[in-house]
């Protein structure tokens, strides 16, 4: 994935990535799938136009099995970066959008280097899980 853009918000970082290809709802599953394997507390929020809702699913088949919509946010506690992080895929296009609460002193600053530095294996595991 490539970072696109990072700004500081109110306690946060507001970042967007481009995917190396535009996906379908069933890479974005996998993703999700993976993403809830190291996340505590992980609610998973789909919809279309602003009308959102949020999925009980907390298995592998059950996230597997989300019906279709136009994105799929995954948000909770981050076992890998140690910090509250949501994640918004939208189908059929290569924008990723992620928020990451700045608790530690690496996501302090909207830095695109550091920041960069900080997210881009992350996020590039989140891309390669969509294809296996």
């Amino acid at each position: 994935m490539k970072l696109i853009d990072v700004k500081k918000g109110d306690g946060c970082l507001f970042s967007e990535w481009n995917l190396t290809f535009r996906v379908g709802w069933e890479h974005i599953l996998k993703a999700a799938a993976l993403l809830r394997q190291y996340m505590t507390g992980t609610e998973i929020l789909t919809g279309d136009a602003g009308v959102g809702s949020e999925v009980n699913a907390g298995s592998e088949e059950e996230i597997m099995n989300i019906e279709e919509a136009g994105y799929l946010t995954v948000r909770g506690m981050s076992d890998i970066l140690n910090v509250p992080v949501m994640i918004t895929f939208y189908n059929q296009l290569d924008l990723v959008r992620v928020t990451v609460i700045s608790l530690t002193d690496e996501f302090k600053e909207a830095d695109y280097k550091n920041f960069n530095l900080s997210m881009c294996q992350f996020m590039d595991s989140i891309e390669l899980a969509m294809y296996n």
